[in-house]
């Protein structure tokens, strides 16, 4: 499967078509997801699992990073800090990412969800940059 692929495009993200991840916008340097909440991504409170707003940050910097690095260049996450507002239990949540920072081998990300509209949670993440291995 080819790296620049859509991540948009069915089957290319197996697990954010999972929890029903999907991009609206994904250009250089930045992208936005959304996601309905429903009932199987609750935790036993009801409420949003963290991990699925974690999923949110860490494929929409994995898709901005994408946007702005060489073909022949692939990208992983080094570490993602997130920082929990609010909780959440229904409606629509939406991912805007950006690169705020990129290097020959280094970047860094940041990612602002939003639940309707309100903040509900940030990460900040650093990632590296590699060449792609030929076998």
């Amino acid at each position: 499967m080819p790296k620049k692929m859509p991540l948009y495009v069915e089957g290319f993200n197996p697990f954010g078509d999972l929890i029903g991840l999907a991009f609206t916008r994904v250009e250089k340097g930045c992208s936005q997801c959304m996601l309905e909440v429903n009932a199987k991504l609750l935790n036993p409170h009801r409420a949003l699992h963290g991990g699925v707003t974690y999923t949110m940050a860490d494929t929409g910097m994995g898709a901005a990073l994408l946007s702005c690095i060489d073909d022949d260049e692939l990208c992983s996450t080094i570490e993602i800090k997130i920082v929990y507002f609010k909780a959440v239990v229904s409606g629509t949540l939406t991912c805007d990412t950006k690169v705020i920072h990129k290097s020959k081998r280094i970047a860094t990300l940041e990612s602002e969800i939003k639940h309707e509209g309100r903040l509900v949670a940030k990460a900040l993440g650093t990632w590296s940059i590699y060449q792609e291995k030929r076998d």
